[in-house]
């Protein structure tokens, strides 16, 4: 990724951040002016890679799903959104075709863990601590990338996950919070978990020992700095449509987090409901719609931060795929390798 941008305008008045933040922007912008920011989501429940990015140029591909298959890209909306003469994007999938034709779309298929378990649990552990078959790895990836790479300021908003738990990808030594919506300010770092509204000091009072503990006053001022930044009143730019639903709101609130200014480099959030054993269906059906949301939420993201995205990389997994040959109840079992999608102004997309 390329360093990535915080333009002071977006914050608002400066004059109001607290001093934290005013130290961490003069320290934590490079000669450019600009910060970089990794978005990782995982869409948990093992997707179907093979219906998401279509190889509608290998017959096997029909002969082995005769009542799931996407049918090969015909000009219909029913059909394959056409790539690059082998692959597709699945039909419900639109909103990524004006980023693959821009080349700000990558698509990393027959990607994953060498593990060969189909357990969800091991592989998702596996995917998230880096470190295939092996259970006794403490930290996850990308708590090991902020442990490499100093953060002199500390800053408290550098790895944020908008879920409800700290996930596996994001535990280890770093600092890291998890919000489950910023609206609520419902904040959790290591094993503490409380609601700002009830009063941030007690949570400080009762984080001696995690992530939290040290960080005194500087906490309290960044809490006061979000609530001021307004969480109700946002508003997405450049058109941007983001679902009504959880994941969609993950992203729209990590996109805030980006406009704000408060140093975020890490960012991770999840959907799930991929474990298409039953009814998967083909181009309409449970894992359509499923797609729409995923694609469409990303595609919003994108939107919104508009210019940002020259100094944003989104980057999607699942713990493993699914199977070639559809099962018994129009539907696929646990598999192997999937596809990863890699997304940012910066890539250099446009090819599988």
């Amino acid at each position: 990724i390329k360093s990535g941008s915080i333009a002071l305008a977006s914050f608002g008045a400066m004059t109001a951040a607290p001093s934290f933040l005013r130290r961490a922007l003069a320290e934590a912008i490079d000669k450019t002016g600009r910060r970089k920011t990794l978005i990782a989501i995982f869409q948990r429940g093992a997707v179907d890679g093979l219906n998401m990015v279509v190889p509608f140029g290998e017959s096997a591909y029909y002969d082995l799903r005769p009542n799931i298959a996407i049918a090969k890209p015909n000009g219909s909306a029913e059909a394959a959104i056409n790539l690059d003469g082998f692959f597709g994007l699945h039909p419900s999938m639109a909103s990524f075709k004006s980023l693959w034709d821009s080349k700000r779309l990558a698509i990393v298929h027959a990607s994953g863990s060498p593990d060969n378990t189909r357990s969800h649990f091991d592989a998702q552990d596996y995917m998230e601590s880096g470190t295939p078959g092996v259970k006794s790895t403490r930290d996850g990836w990308l708590n090991r990338y902020m442990q490499a790479k100093a953060d002199p300021q500390k800053t408290l908003f550098r790895a944020v996950s908008m879920t409800q738990q700290m996930p596996r990808a994001m535990q280890g030594r770093a600092p890291a919070i998890a919000m489950s919506n910023l609206a609520e300010f419902r904040i959790r770092a290591g094993q503490t978990s409380a609601s700002v509204q009830g009063g941030f000091e007690e949570i400080y009072d009762q984080a001696v020992n995690d992530t939290l503990h040290g960080t005194g006053k500087e906490t309290f001022e960044a809490i006061n700095y979000l609530k001021q930044v307004n969480p109700a009143q946002y508003k997405p730019e450049n058109g941007a449509n983001y679902p009504a639903n959880g994941f969609g709101n993950a992203l729209r609130q990590t996109a805030q987090l980006i406009k704000a200014g408060v140093g975020l480099e890490v960012a991770f959030t999840e959907v799930g409901g991929w474990d298409t054993h039953v009814n998967q269906g083909n181009q309409q059906g449970q894992l359509s719609n499923l797609l729409r949301n995923f694609s469409s939420a990303i595609a919003a993201l994108h939107t919104d931060l508009g210019q940002r995205m020259d100094d944003v990389v989104i980057l999607s997994m699942s713990e493993f795929g699914r199977t070639v040959r559809e099962n018994g109840n129009r539907g696929t079992d646990h598999g192997h390798a999937n596809a990863m999608f890699v997304l940012g102004n910066s890539v250099r997309g446009g090819k599988v």
